[in-house]
């Protein structure tokens, strides 16, 4: 192929465009990765200027933008990122732009927005992480209280088989468990039939453990078939459970179609022998479908449980009862449509405070059955929502029953990692918060330094707090989230910046300390940068190199009269004279790319290159000397002639 001359230079000129294009990226790129982001949004702008608006750029200006804090202008670049790349864009930078639209109150964008962000999820491309059915614009900005500490355990009682539906009164914990195969195996899991069991709480000041689990103390609760899911009134003198429907010889009672449901007990407490007696089917039982999964209000006077009975919302429903004075029942009702969905609801359970939780799978959500809560109890109208990771994951977690007062709660899980089919987990939850805090320091003199500002950055790159250290340097981050890895960064004109890594424990009121050192950019005369490195036989200036300009082009532009020169000097390798001559060339790149950030060129009085002319140590020609003597030699030099 011929190319004309003109052909030639318009291929040079588009290269080195190119190739400059791309260096200022890396460059912003570093910066990004640092956290310093208006210097990184500085030169984003710049390559959107010269026509770049990939997908890359807008997104990390709307990165930068919204990890400041500045909504007003994250929604402008993802916006831009979202109309333009919509159908590549992750689900991540889209919940971003919904987030700024709310914050800027855009609430009908980010409705549509979030229209948007469900129908992409549901065409299984990714998972529901940022957004559930129920996701409501107005409440995006915060419902998870994020100080809280939550330690799930798999409990040591737990066997290879299904072990669920955890049940705390008193210092006891009644559960179902299909672990004795002495009564057969149920061909739907090829596991032994399930049995209640019991077993003694141990609690210690900072522990809880159990005694071994015995079944629950009376031979007429247990059958050869199933039993599980227990509820006991307040008094501890009625227990309510769940078991198969069995015909008047204790045998397996099968519909037409081969099914076997599901029915509610209640038994009485004989307090004499401490044995449950006075087995009674409750009145609302069907042989055509099934009940079960008892629960209690707190007053006792009311009976939830689940059913899949003609007249509900979908597979099962939850429904209630109400227990009369002369302990006869009223008529189920369904709980309604903010619960019931067309999926499965089941496992109710109510906590002292009157906060319902049930499982369901109706709804877009973790996966399989997940864990909601709602306030039904106290508000008809109230709407449910998913209580969230730990809790739920994307299998089946149900079971659920919480202590407000204790903190001490339980749930049940088929989720991996787990000792058999099901296991239950017990889990605490306490309020955590610990302090950050530290002196910041001049490296070089170590004293302290008033006014200096520090960041404190989250795993995701956004600012979290910032503020002015005191007369004594210090710097105090109170109110800091445990189990979290922040980064502090602290800054001051005329300094290079210093961060460090902090990881909070689970320990609450932890005092964290990070003390900082920032370096001087002024010494003496002079602008001091980390050493300027070229390529071999080169003088173009590297990304790494500018990372290191950068600071020379801050402290001219804060001193808007300084004036300074620039040296550049080799080692004694090579010629002298190619070696002046290649002195000189990286000295007159390194002023030529100064003056290109902004700074005018009458402030750059000289940039000369003195070769191997002035060697700081006695590594001449001739003189065997290691790569790191010679690197010494190897310096640039930005004089300050007037400030």
């Amino acid at each position: 192929m011929q190319f004309t001359m003109k052909t030639r230079l318009i291929l040079i000129l588009f290269t080195l465009c190119f190739s400059s294009s791309f260096a200022q990226l890396k460059l912003a790129d570093k910066f990004f990765k640092g956290y310093s982001y208006i210097k990184a949004i500085e030169l984003y702008e710049i390559a959107v200027e010269k026509g770049d608006s990939s997908m890359h750029v807008l997104t990390r200006l709307g990165d930068a933008y919204y990890n400041n804090s500045n909504t007003e202008k994250s929604v402008i670049w993802y916006g831009l990122a979202a109309d333009k790349y919509e159908d590549k864009l992750d689900s991540e930078y889209l919940f971003k732009y919904i987030q700024s639209l709310v914050s800027t109150k855009q609430y009908d964008k980010a409705k549509l927005w979030v229209q948007k962000l469900k129908d992409k999820q549901i065409e299984g491309s990714e998972t529901n992480k940022y957004i559930t059915e129920n996701f409501d614009v107005y409440t995006v900005t915060g419902i998870v209280d994020e100080r809280r500490i939550i330690k799930l355990n798999n409990l040591n009682f737990n066997t290879e088989f299904s072990d669920f539906g955890a049940y705390v009164k008193d210092n006891t914990l009644y559960f179902a468990s299909s672990r004795d195969a002495s009564s057969g195996v149920y061909d739907w899991n090829k596991e032994p039939f399930l049995d209640l069991y019991q077993v003694e709480i141990n609690r210690g000041n900072k522990s809880i453990s159990f005694d071994a689990p015995q079944k629950i103390s009376a031979s007429k609760i247990n059958t050869d078939y199933h039993e599980a899911n227990v509820a006991i009134t307040n008094d501890g003198k009625t227990l309510y459970f769940t078991r198969d429907n069995l015909t008047k010889r204790n045998r397996l009672e099968y519909t037409k179609d081969g099914t076997t449901h599901l029915e509610l007990y209640k038994a009485t407490l004989n307090a004499e022998n401490n044995q449950w007696e006075n087995l009674e089917a409750l009145p609302f039982n069907d042989d055509v479908f099934s009940t079960g999964h008892p629960a209690l209000s707190p007053d006792n006077k009311q009976l939830y449980f689940a059913s899949d009975r003609e007249g509900g919302y979908g597979a099962s429903d939850i429904y209630v009862v109400d227990i009369n004075e002369d302990g006869t029942y009223s008529e189920p009702r369904n709980l309604g449509e903010n619960i019931n969905t067309a999926g499965r609801e089941l496992f109710p359970s109510i906590d002292n405070e009157g906060t319902f939780y049930y499982s369901s799978d109706g709804l877009i959500n973790y996966g399989l059955l997940d864990i909601y809560k709602s306030d039904i109890l106290n508000n008809p109208d109230a709407k449910s929502e998913n209580i969230g990771e730990p809790f739920n994951t994307g299998y089946d977690d149900f079971g659920y029953v919480f202590n407000s007062e204790t903190k001490e709660g339980y749930l049940s899980s088929n989720r991996e990692g787990g000792k058999g089919g099901d296991d239950i987990y017990s889990f605490n939850s306490y309020v955590c918060e610990q302090t950050i805090e530290g002196v910041v320091r001049d490296e070089l003199t170590n004293e302290v330094m008033p006014g200096a500002t520090v960041r404190l950055i989250d795993e995701t790159g956004k600012v979290i707090s910032e503020l002015t250290t005191d007369d004594q340097g210090s710097y105090k981050f109170e109110k800091t989230l445990c189990e979290k890895t922040f980064t502090v960064v602290g800054s001051k004109s005329d300094y290079k910046d210093d961060q460090k890594t902090v990881t909070t424990s689970d320990e609450n009121e932890k005092v964290n300390v990070a003390d900082l050192l920032l370096t001087p950019l002024i010494i003496d005369n002079q602008i001091v940068i980390n050493p300027i490195f070229f390529d071999f036989d080169k003088w173009n200036i590297r990304t790494d190199a500018q990372f290191e300009l950068e600071n020379i082009v801050d402290v001219m532009r804060r001193h808007p009269t300084m004036v300074i020169k620039i040296e550049s000097h080799t080692d004694s390798r090579g010629g002298e004279r190619y070696n002046m001559r290649l002195s000189d060339r990286r000295a007159k790149s390194t002023r030529d790319y100064i003056i290109s950030r902004g700074i005018e060129a009458n402030r750059i009085e000289s940039a000369i290159g003195y070769g191997e002319s002035q060697l700081l140590n006695r590594c001449s020609n001739g003189v065997k000397c290691s790569k790191e003597e010679h690197q010494l030699n190897r310096r640039s030099y930005f004089y300050i002639l007037q400030d």
